[in-house]
């Protein structure tokens, strides 16, 4: 089956935007509770976790597990603020 070029393009920007050292999911998850902490306070995120916003932005799976857990503190958030 060939690309057609539309999803060839696609695929190489995917590609060239790879780094050398990529997060794994499991890394991710370990750091995504901070991730939303630093969101939530509106600091600045750090070096850091800059690969888990990397990772976000590519992998379905960890953007689902970061949405849940935001969710979740946006509610307990809301209901502390009763």
């Amino acid at each position: 089956m060939a690309l057609r070029p539309e999803q060839a393009k696609a695929l190489i920007e995917m590609v060239m935007g790879t780094r050398d050292q990529e997060m794994t999911c499991d890394e991710c998850v370990a750091d995504i509770a901070e991730f939303v902490e630093v969101q939530l306070t509106g600091k600045p995120v750090s070096e850091a976790l800059q690969a888990v916003q990397e990772h976000l932005d590519r992998c379905h799976d960890c953007t689902d597990e970061y949405h849940v857990l935001r969710q979740a503190l946006d509610a307990l958030a809301e209901e502390d603020g009763r």
